[in-house]
C-alpha cells in the first residue's frame, strides 16, 4: 500500500474560443513553483454548453474557476453569491467553489489596481480612462472605490462612457465624466493616470491609440491592459516622453495571484509567473 496522493486540487477556465489564453502555463508553472499538486485546465465552452460545464465543475468539486468571453455576464445566474465590486461591474470572470457554494468574483479591475499600486495609490489622483468595454468598466470601478478623485472615461461611443461614469458616481465617491473620443484625444491638464482599456496594441507592436502624445506630461504614469506584447508603442512612446509606464502582465499575473488566493488560501510566487509569460511573448525581464 501508498500513502501517496494521486488526486490534484482542479481549476481552469471556461471560455471560446480558448486556445490563444495563455493563463493555464502561467498558473501551471507557479503551481509547480510551489509545489502544488493542482491542475488548470483551459476548457473550450461554448455559451449553450455554460451550465453544463458550471454543473460539471462542482460535481468534480473543482475549487475554483475563471470565466472569459463570452461567459462573464451569463455566468452570474449560475452562482450563489456574487462579491460587491463584481455586483456593481455586472460582470463575473473568477468563481471560487467551497463546501458547494459558488461564488462570483471580478479580478479584472482588481488584478489592474494591485499592478498600479506598486506605482502610484490612486487614491486623491485624477484618471484618463481609454475605451468603454468590460477591462475599463471593471478597472473604473475599482478605481472608484479606491478612493480616485476623478475618472474621465473616453470612448467612440460617448453613451458607453456615459454608462460607466454613471456607475462610477452611483457606486463610489469619484466624480466621473464621459467625453467622446474623436481624432487624437488630449491627455486633461493634470491628470495623474492614463489608462488605454482598448484592444488597441493587441499581437501589434506598431499599433497606436489615437492620442495627442504631445500632451503627455514627464512623470505621469501611463498604463496598458495589453499583456502581448508587453511593451506596446504607447508605452513606448510615453516612456521616451518621461513618463512612468506600466504594461499589462502584471495586470495579468496579478489576476492569477487574485484568483489563486480565492481558490486555495494562499499566495503564489509571482516571479515564476512573470518569467513564464515572458517566454512565452518572447520579451526580456527589462
Amino acid at each position: 500500500m501508498t500513502d501517496r496522493n494521486f488526486r490534484a486540487i482542479l481549476t481552469g477556465s471556461f471560455s471560446t474560443p480558448c486556445a490563444d489564453n495563455p493563463t493555464v502555463a502561467m498558473m501551471e508553472a507557479a503551481y509547480a513553483h510551489d509545489g502544488i499538486d493542482a491542475r488548470y485546465i483551459n476548457c473550450d465552452v461554448k455559451a449553450e454548453n455554460l451550465e453544463g460545464a458550471v454543473k460539471g465543475a462542482l460535481a468534480m468539486e473543482w475549487v475554483g474557476f475563471n470565466c472569459s468571453l463570452p461567459h462573464k455576464v451569463e455566468v452570474i445566474k449560475y452562482l450563489d453569491e456574487v462579491a460587491e465590486s463584481a455586483s456593481i461591474i455586472g460582470a463575473v470572470n473568477c468563481v471560487s467553489i467551497r463546501d458547494g457554494k459558488l461564488t462570483g468574483n471580478n479580478t479584472d479591475g482588481k488584478g489592474f489596481l494591485a499592478s498600479l499600486k506598486k506605482v502610484t495609490d490612486p487614491s486623491g489622483k485624477k484618471i484618463l480612462l481609454l475605451g468603454a468595454g468590460g477591462a475599463a468598466r471593471a478597472i473604473a470601478v475599482e478605481l472608484g472605490l479606491a478612493g480616485a478623485k476623478h475618472i474621465t472615461i473616453a470612448n467612440r461611443k460617448p453613451e458607453k462612457a456615459e454608462a460607466i461614469a454613471e456607475l462610477i458616481r452611483k457606486n463610489t465617491k469619484s466624480e466621473a465624466k464621459a467625453v467622446a473620443w474623436s481624432g487624437d484625444i488630449a491627455v486633461p491638464e493634470g491628470a495623474d493616470v492614463v489608462i488605454n482599456a482598448t484592444s488597441i496594441g493587441l499581437g501589434d507592436k506598431e499599433a497606436l491609440p489615437p492620442v495627442d502624445l504631445g500632451t503627455l506630461s514627464q512623470g505621469v504614469v501611463v498604463a496598458d491592459v495589453i499583456p502581448n506584447p508587453p511593451a506596446t508603442k504607447f508605452l513606448r512612446e510615453a516612456k521616451s516622453r518621461g513618463c512612468i509606464t506600466l504594461d499589462g502582465l502584471g495586470m495579468l499575473v496579478n489576476q492569477g495571484v487574485i484568483g489563486a488566493e480565492l481558490w486555495l488560501g494562499r499566495k503564489l510566487n509571482e516571479d515564476a509567473m512573470v518569467n513564464t509569460l515572458q517566454e512565452i511573448f518572447g520579451v526580456s525581464s527589462d
